[in-house]
């Protein structure tokens, strides 16, 4: 029997979120590489549990269309989506139910242990619960940690053998992850990466987003591809729309309530250069940042500039358009590689538009792209992060590659 490259979230999907992504990315360029991945995750049934998802939970298969266009997932990653009833997710008065009928306790003592152990070879999660469940179950488990958490690590979980390795995305997490007691020698730094489909010149699409947003407009095309939080720098950008009409801003991301939030704003201020799309699926997202003048990667300061290692930076790269970019520490290692066309300091609204004008001064629009950014990011691919994540692992424990 083939034991699988278990790749866990305890979130169901498809969902716009940032962690998600660099979950089902992983998951994919691990099946990629030939390994037996499959990306595990939660499945609410409100209606119409079956015995048979109890007696058989753990089922991987291929994954459905919807989910496969929403994350661009390739052709080789098998899912398995664990049932969870859906009353254990709700609340009586203003407390959450009991622990013991969780959904994270029946994943680590149920399913895990019974209908998951003897299939799985190893186990690669942001969960810390299921990493400790693998470990008391006898898999060997890596462990991803990207954000600053004032917890100690459990001593007998982070010296166990079985716990191969931490990855993490920038250094001062690193730091911390050491002074809440993780071994120094089991801590990894790995930049997140980017998905191979968008090195793909989609010329053709990448057109029919011009002729779609610039449909009434001769301006240039600015595009921001993200999470759409004021930390983000967001507002920093629609400042700068504010004194270059003649650029329009297009953003890719957000909920619904986050897009609502800013056309309202940009209506009260009657900014009529940028629009919103919401989420846009990584199937068109490749097209999209292709088809921009620039790409634009504005990051206030703050504690976040600190831990972030942004997706969208490494997507930007492989677009082959050109970026200008917010100088946060993460990706200063950048700025001597010369794959940015402009940077500006953050918080600077007048810098970033100096910046934006500068670059479309210097760096035109190609249809083929800048061939340096996108030579340059290949070593970012998620297929090289897991390459590099598994060279810490021991190898009797590593996944076995299929025939």
């Amino acid at each position: 029997m083939t034991k699988h490259y278990l790749f866990f979230t305890r979130n169901a999907l498809p969902q716009p979120r940032a962690d998600l992504v660099q979950v089902v990315n992983c998951a994919n360029a691990a099946a990629n590489l030939g390994y037996s991945s499959v990306l595990t995750y939660l499945r609410q049934q409100n209606h119409g549990f079956s015995l048979s998802d109890w007696i058989q939970p753990f089922r991987p298969q291929l994954p459905e269309e919807n989910l496969s266009k929403f994350y661009n997932i390739q052709a080789k990653l098998k899912v398995a989506s664990l049932p969870i009833p859906g009353f254990l997710n709700r609340t009586q008065g203003n407390q959450r139910q009991s622990k013991w009928n969780s959904p994270s306790t029946i994943v680590s003592k149920y399913y895990l242990p019974v209908h998951m152990r003897s299939r799985t070879q190893i186990v690669h999660t942001r969960d810390w619960n299921f990493v400790k469940a693998a470990i008391l179950n006898g898999i060997p488990a890596i462990y991803e940690h990207h954000h600053h958490e004032d917890k100690q690590f459990e001593t007998n979980i982070v010296n166990h053998p079985l716990f191969q390795v931490a990855v993490t995305v920038a250094d001062p997490v690193r730091e911390s992850m050491i002074a809440n007691g993780m071994p120094p020698e089991k801590v990894v730094k790995l930049h997140n990466g980017f998905n191979q489909l968008f090195l793909k010149r989609q010329t053709e699409a990448a057109q029919a987003w011009r002729q779609k947003i610039l449909a009434e407009h001769s301006q240039k095309l600015a595009v921001y591809a993200g999470a759409l939080h004021p930390f983000k720098g967001v507002d920093v950008l629609i400042e700068v729309a504010k004194t270059m009409p003649n650029v329009l801003f297009v953003f890719a991301g957000g909920d619904q309530a986050q897009v609502s939030h800013y056309q309202t704003l940009c209506q009260q201020q009657q900014i009529d250069n940028a629009k919103f799309l919401g989420y846009v699926l990584h199937e068109q997202l490749a097209s999209l940042l292709q088809s921009a003048d620039i790409l634009v990667h504005p990051h206030c300061s703050g504690k976040a500039a600190t831990f972030t290692s942004p997706l969208k930076f490494f997507d930007y790269m492989a677009s082959g358009t050109p970026i200008v970019s917010t100088e946060i520490p993460p990706l200063m290692e950048f700025k001597a590689a010369g794959v940015v066309a402009g940077w500006c300091e953050p918080d600077h609204p007048g810098q970033l538009r100096e910046a934006i004008a500068q670059v479309f001064a210097s760096h035109p629009r190609k249809l083929e792209g800048y061939s340096d950014s996108m030579a340059f990011v290949q070593q970012f691919s998620w297929e090289n992060r897991i390459v590099k994540i598994l060279d810490s692992v021991n190898d009797s424990w590593k996944p076995a590659i299929l025939v």
